[in-house]
């Protein structure tokens, strides 16, 4: 039969979110948080106050045990706008949370037990891994509540927590479930960096060099040059590459027409192809940042033989992650299949899959620009497993 009538539908909806940056949000005197959960000028009858529940990562409880103590007084000495319904809930850090269904749904029944409303804020203070799962779960009540991330970890600081991405991991694969939907606002507490492990405060770097090196040669010069000071915890350093990172993730999800990644195109997923499978294959022993890191110098590699990087280029790339801390050789990358397939290479097809049936890497072509492949050789990409390991003296660090 055909078609007796036809209406295109179009429109547009613009999303407008402030990602902010401070220090110690809950103390006192620090409005920055307020300003976003319930502004000042905002026009409200009188007596209304912004219904507002929390959520924060057990590893941010066990880094600042005090944490959910200051949240209570925080919210207690602001009565007047903000109404905190229960006290905050602490969550399973990590990967715990997005590799089982029902912590998302224990958080969905929550918020409909205390009758949250599309006018109340859920805010989500944790690494990647519970902003993801958290935002999942938030994105389910009444079709989407408002979200305030408070980032804790560099990783979600700089690329995981700025942006429109919340999922979980199912059938053994990496955010095989979740949604687009952009969080009301972003607040980027950096004291909270203060409170991590050497790897996890280590993890948002290998984000940084990702975006450097196919958006910013410039920052990719200066993250290679200040690799020594990230090494060893430098403050500074790693302020200048968090902000910078933002920067650019939220310039490109802005900016590059495909913010919901319909396209097969997905620059931002440079390294990650590998870096996703290496996380399964592992049990998400190796971390997210840690695996990113392999999957650059895997991927620079292949450019290198590919022409696209002069090969001292993509030795200066796995130099300063080095230098940065980062050990790149893991004993996945050297299991093989039965018929000797290098197991990570499974990770092609898996990310072919995630796409959509056409397989779409992003490369540097040069450092600072990006270039895309639809095929790969195989036996050429096998050789780029083969990643140095760290000297004595840095393995020590």
């Amino acid at each position: 039969m055909k078609i007796l009538h036809q209406i295109q539908q179009t429109f547009s909806v613009p999303l407008h979110y402030p990602v902010l940056f401070t220090r110690k949000a809950f103390s006192e005197e620090n409005e920055c948080l307020a300003e976003v959960l319930a502004p000042i000028e905002t026009e409200r009858p009188e007596g209304e106050r912004r219904r507002v529940m929390v959520f924060v990562d057990s590893g941010v409880d066990q880094a600042f045990p005090e944490w959910t103590r200051d949240i209570t007084q925080w919210f207690a000495s602001r009565a007047d706008r903000l109404d905190l319904v229960c006290e905050p809930e602490v969550l399973p850090g990590g990967e715990t949370m997005k590799n089982d269904y029902r912590c998302v749904m224990s958080l969905v029944d929550k918020m409909l037990e205390y009758h949250l409303c599309r006018h109340s804020i859920v805010l989500v203070v944790g690494g990647g891994a519970v902003l993801d799962a958290a935002g999942f779960a938030v994105s389910l009540v009444h079709r989407g509540l408002r979200l305030v991330r408070m980032p804790s970890t560099t990783l979600a600081q700089n690329d995981a927590g700025i942006g429109v991405k919340n999922g979980m991991n199912l059938h053994g694969g990496k955010n095989t479930v979740g949604v687009f939907a952009a969080p009301h606002a972003v607040v980027n507490d950096l004291a909270l960096l203060d409170g991590l492990s050497d790897t996890d405060w280590r993890a948002g770097i290998s984000e940084a060099f990702k975006v450097a090196m196919i958006k910013d040669a410039a920052f990719f010069q200066e993250l290679c040059d200040m690799a020594p000071a990230l090494g060893q915890r430098d403050e500074q350093a790693m302020e200048r590459l968090v902000i910078r990172c933002a920067e650019l993730h939220l310039r490109h999800i802005a900016t590059s027409g495909d913010p919901f990644e319909l396209g097969s195109a997905r620059p931002l997923d440079f390294g990650h192809w590998s870096a996703h499978k290496l996380e399964s294959l592992s049990n998400y022993r190796i971390g997210h940042g840690h695996a990113v890191a392999i999957g650059l110098a895997i991927d620079s590699q292949y450019a290198a033989r590919m022409g696209w990087l002069p090969p001292e280029t993509a030795e200066t790339v796995i130099k300063a992650l080095q230098t940065c801390g980062f050990d790149l050789h893991v004993p996945e990358l050297d299991l093989q299949l039965g018929d000797g397939r290098p197991a990570v290479l499974q990770g092609l097809d898996e990310f072919r899959e995630h796409l959509g049936g056409r397989l779409t890497l992003s490369l540097p072509h040069p450092i600072g620009q990006t270039g895309e492949i639809h095929e790969v050789d195989e036996s050429l990409m096998a050789e780029c497993l083969h990643l140095p390991q760290r000297n004595t003296a840095q393995s020590q660090k």
